[in-house]
């Protein structure tokens, strides 16, 4: 549970995006009137043996005093992740089989031992169970750019910044209306099922890794968001559309009283789109440039 937990809805929805032109994870600079701040869209999940660094994240994460990331991974302990687990991830009151549509537990039973899961809320068994297929497939969150780039930083001595905490993340979800819950997981245990055709560009890729080392989703990205503010509006929200614009608030702050360069490492799904942080910040009056 530890090493899945937070960073499972990211995989769930394809919290990626890349350059086909340039064939690497997406990274933008953002200039204040003396300080920037480089956003680099993350992949939770990654095989040991990946190499995704760049001269040009290296470069930025040189210059960088200030490293900015999610959460505090180092907080993710499995007795901390045990507690909040507990305190926003259960329900005593009424069973997991109780809230689904006969046919999606029918499949849920197919894919997971029921026991197991039934006290848990809707978006618990939907993270966990979404975790699996990227992990059986030999990613590990420990691997991520996100938990490379936190012992680098930590070792290296690099003030750390988050924007939320663990228990945020876990009171986020757990506000979510108990429909916007079920929808979530039922669209977990149907994808599951039927592994959607655009999962993998190409039927040589190698799985959502691939996809993201070689920046093959530029144009599937936009689509990932439309889809999911169209099909659970709540989810959309509360996963991406207001901690963007929290996020972008507090960097907004950030460029206008920092001096030097900052480094934002984030899910890349919150890169994209109206709503994503780039165009945030663009619309607050920043010079945006993609520069990877």
């Amino acid at each position: 549970m530890s090493r899945v937990f937070w960073a499972a809805v990211a995989a769930a929805v394809f919290g990626l995006i890349g350059s086909a032109a340039h064939a690497a994870p997406a990274m933008w600079r953002v200039a204040g009137p003396s300080s920037q701040i480089y956003l680099f869209g993350t992949l939770h999940a990654l095989a040991p043996a990946d190499q995704w660094r760049t001269p040009a994240y290296d470069a930025a994460y040189d210059k960088a005093q200030v490293v900015w990331f999610e959460a505090d991974l180092g907080k993710g302990d499995p007795v901390s992740i045990s507690l909040l687990l507990n305190r926003y991830g259960v329900d005593p009151a009424k069973a997991l089989s109780e809230k689904l549509a006969p046919a999606d537990l029918a499949t849920l039973k197919t894919q997971a031992d029921l026991s197991r899961i039934d006290h848990l809320r809707p978006w618990a068994a939907a993270m966990m169970l979404s975790m699996q297929p990227v992990l059986a497939k030999g990613a590990d969150v420990a691997a991520g750019a996100d938990a490379q780039v936190t012992r680098e930083a930590r070792a290296g001595g690099k003030q750390i910044k988050t924007f939320e905490t663990l228990e945020d993340q876990a009171r986020m979800f757990a506000s979510l209306p108990e429909p916007a819950e079920v929808a979530y997981l039922s669209g977990v245990i149907q994808e599951r099922a039927h592994p959607p055709r655009r999962v993998s560009l190409s039927p040589s890729a190698g799985g959502l890794e691939s996809e993201w080392l070689a920046g093959d989703l530029a144009r599937l990205g936009p689509e990932l968001v439309r889809d999911l503010d169209r099909d659970n509006p709540s989810l959309y929200d509360a996963l991406l559309k207001k901690r963007n614009l929290a996020w972008a608030d507090t960097l907004t702050k950030e460029l206008a009283s920092a001096s030097g360069t900052e480094l934002v490492n984030v899910g890349a799904l919150h890169m994209i789109g109206a709503d994503g942080l780039p165009a945030l910040l663009k619309a607050r009056g920043f010079k945006v440039e993609r520069v990877q």
